[in-house]
């Protein structure tokens, strides 16, 4: 994918009517050619941007003693194991949280006790703290700072029923080169994922939160 073609869509969209707020910019990439129905071709996996993706993700865990004063330093938010009975009874407490926090983080040792409290609510809207997206802490030596940073700037694809994708990639305040730099790595590792690779990809848009698609491919 050419970075310039994408910088050249960026400052389209930039081009449309402006609001009184700052706008992100998703992507959307729609499939072709891939059975879904296949799990082996279904998609679920993170991917690291190089830059920020705009509005800043909020990051919440579950810890225990080790890491309760790292948590108060680096996490959004954050619970200890004496919490999660209150939770567990108000599930309403627990969907607000699936929704104010973008991932959560897990001290290992807390895992078979979180799932049984919170999985069913978390599993559901794909919150679970996941090992392939390096959310599982180790008790001792854990560095949680290098965990939150990088999370801060990390993407779940998953593609499950339907054949499409869209996220927040940036914002429209943001460096283009940055923006185009995260859109180019984003899809590099999506088409690498796919069976045929770039043979299953039908478009890629990217718009702003209130504007109209722009095609990049």
């Amino acid at each position: 994918m050419n970075k310039e073609k994408i910088v050249s869509i960026l400052k389209k969209l930039k081009e449309q009517k402006k609001r009184n707020f700052e706008q992100q910019i998703d992507f959307i990439i729609n499939f072709k050619e891939l059975d879904l129905k296949k799990p082996e071709n279904q998609l679920n996996f993170f991917v690291t941007l190089p830059f920020s993706p705009g509005k800043e993700k909020k990051i919440a865990g579950f810890v225990d003693v080790d890491l309760v004063e790292d948590a108060k330093k680096y996490l959004d938010f954050y619970l200890t194991p004496d919490q999660f009975q209150e939770y567990a009874k108000d599930k309403k407490k627990i969907k607000k949280l699936a929704e104010e926090y973008d991932f959560f983080v897990a001290q290992g040792n807390l895992m078979k006790d979180i799932a049984a409290n919170f999985g069913r609510v978390l599993g559901s809207r794909g919150k679970m703290p996941d090992p392939k997206g390096g959310m599982i802490v180790p008790p001792k030596g854990g560095n949680l700072k290098d965990i939150v940073s990088r999370l801060k700037k990390t993407v779940r694809v998953r593609v499950r029923t339907t054949p499409t994708f869209q996220t927040r990639i940036g914002s429209e305040k943001q460096d283009e080169n940055e923006v185009a730099e995260n859109v180019k790595h984003l899809f590099d590792q999506i088409v690498s994922h796919l069976p045929s690779e770039e043979k299953n990809v039908k478009s890629v848009f990217l718009k702003t939160t209130m504007g109209s698609p722009e095609r990049l491919m």
